[in-house]
């Protein structure tokens, strides 16, 4: 699990001092304190959400400051003014402050390699998706980098409440509350007395949340491994609260991006099998509830980030169905004789991709990368986006429980040497290369018999987009192509899953060339 760090911001005076280093030997200097939660395997821990609410329980005894900085483990900050930038936005007098929660900065690396052949730079999500919810009542939360008020995530107890109706939300510890009645406000302390540290003990057990609200009502939501996609979702903004995206040209924090496909596709599972988990909860954003305080805009962008996974189905029937139909001598594609038909087809294809090449370039990319971020799509699409989407669907039906996979932060010497040389590592799980190979199969197999057909029998006018649509997958999946034949070093594919999985595909194209009958 990583380690959460929240960041205690103080009145605007103080605040300015500490940030450029102009403190009192006595003045108010943040107090870091490590908190270590405890698990036992007979309790839920929750995840990456239980640890940040057990974070917010212990900060709020210790200094209960009323805005908190959560960053990754592996991020650290990068220019010291982010705090001041964020609060520009949370002093606002301009700004509602009754509902504004946070402030959310990109994620930026500092080892992203110039081809970046992975896509571990997020350029549609942060430069694109995130600033164009800025303007529909704010961005989602995403998981780092970001400056949230502590009212947005616990609500101060009312004074008509009873009693054990509080403790039914926040638990037992009676200082946790007492400091909620107080409002949030720094306290004053130079030094953590003992009280305090049993207190914290006592927040941070694996008990404490036993029969109260935390991660329903009260915190970061549980359910869902991206607790900050279903915390931004039901705790915020469907309940009023607006955000804010701030990108400014230097990057405020940066971190360490993938550079192995093994754990982009790891990272890649985890939050497919997340986003469809909240998609198929009775808090799905599919369901537009009158009573909440988003708009439909909004709406349809949280469904369309909840449904992304769903890709992997177009997708795996774009690299397989029409080679197998090219192979049985099916056409399923306009004729290029019926011209109106073929153009506005041709029309259709371009005009898609070249919208996705201006989006690349307008931010700042280049061909290459283009080519890149469209292979890693398609890669992601027929494998994690597909065990992550069944992975939500067998969990929903009871099958197995939710599972966690940290993406490993290591960086191993080799690896980074083939990232750096724009060479993919395929040293991963026979299950997430092995469908690689299936779908690289099946289409270097239908370009050549379907072209060799279309040159012998003059079949050009049926067949022409299917062998065009088989020739773009195959270039496309050319990284996939040298590394099971070509390659030497540690990257390669292993020659066992290469022969495990082309094995696999002869047999389809055996069975559908029984099953598959030309009409």
């Amino acid at each position: 699990m990583c380690i959460w760090a929240l960041v205690t911001i103080t009145k605007w005076t103080k605040q300015k001092q500490v940030m450029e280093g102009d403190v009192e030997p006595n003045g108010c200097t943040p107090l870091l304190a490590y908190v270590a939660r405890e698990k036992r395997a007979s309790h839920p821990h929750h995840f990456k959400a239980g640890a940040l609410n057990v974070l917010l329980r212990v900060s709020g005894t210790m200094s209960n400051s009323p805005y908190i900085l959560v960053l990754d483990c592996d991020m650290y900050c990068n220019d010291r003014s982010s705090a001041k930038q964020s609060m520009c936005f949370h002093l606002d007098p301009k700004t509602s402050q009754s509902s504004f929660a946070f402030v959310q900065f990109p994620q930026r690396f500092h080892n992203i390699s110039k081809n970046d052949i992975y896509d571990s730079h997020l350029r549609s999500t942060f430069n694109v998706l995130w600033p164009g919810q800025d303007g529909l009542r704010g961005p989602i939360l995403s998981g780092t980098g970001f400056y949230i008020k502590r009212e947005a995530l616990c609500n101060s107890p009312s004074f008509s409440q009873d009693i054990s109706e509080v403790r039914t939300l926040y638990g037992r510890s009676n200082v946790f509350i007492t400091k909620l009645n107080q409002g949030y406000k720094l306290d004053d302390f130079t030094s953590l007395p003992w009280s305090l540290q049993d207190e914290a003990r006592s927040l941070a057990s694996c008990t404490y949340e036993e029969e109260t609200k935390w991660g329903q009502e009260v915190g970061f939501m549980y359910g869902s491994v991206v607790e900050d996609f279903f915390t931004s979702l039901h705790r915020l903004h469907r309940q009023g609260w607006t955000s804010a995206y701030l990108d400014p040209p230097r990057p405020q924090f940066l971190g360490n991006g993938v550079t192995s496909l093994n754990d982009l596709l790891v990272q890649g599972t985890r939050w497919s099998s997340g986003l469809i988990d909240v998609a198929l909860s009775k808090y799905t954003p599919l369901k537009y509830d009158t009573s909440s305080k988003m708009s439909l805009l909004q709406t349809m962008c949280y469904s369309l980030l909840a449904l992304f996974p769903l890709y992997c189905l177009p997708l795996w029937c774009f690299a397989t169905i029409p080679q197998l139909c090219l192979l049985n001598d099916i056409a399923l594609y306009p004729k290029v004789s019926t011209s109106w038909h073929f153009i506005t087809f041709i029309f259709i294809f371009l005009s898609s991709t070249l919208k996705f090449l201006q989006d690349v370039l307008r931010a700042g990319g280049s061909i290459q990368a283009w080519i890149n971020e469209t292979r890693i799509w398609m890669i992601k699409a027929v494998t994690c986006h597909l065990y992550g989407t069944l992975d939500a669907v067998l969990k929903k039906i009871g099958y197995r429980e939710a599972s966690f996979m940290p993406t490993n932060k290591a960086l191993d010497e080799e690896q980074v040497k083939l990232y750096h040389a724009g060479k993919f590592n395929f040293q991963a799980s026979d299950m997430l290369v092995g469908p690689l190979v299936f779908v690289v199969t099946l289409n270097v197999i239908s370009l050549v018999f379907g072209s060799a057909r279309a040159f012998f029998f003059n079949d050009w006018d049926r067949m022409f987009i299917q062998i065009c649509m088989s020739f773009y997958v195959t270039i496309m999946s050319w990284p996939v192509i040298e590394a099971m034949l070509i390659r030497k070093d540690k990257g390669r594919i292993g020659f066992e899953v290469t022969l495990k999985w082309a094995g696999l595909c002869l047999g389809v194209l055996l069975l559908g060339s029984v099953l598959i009958r030309p009409v």
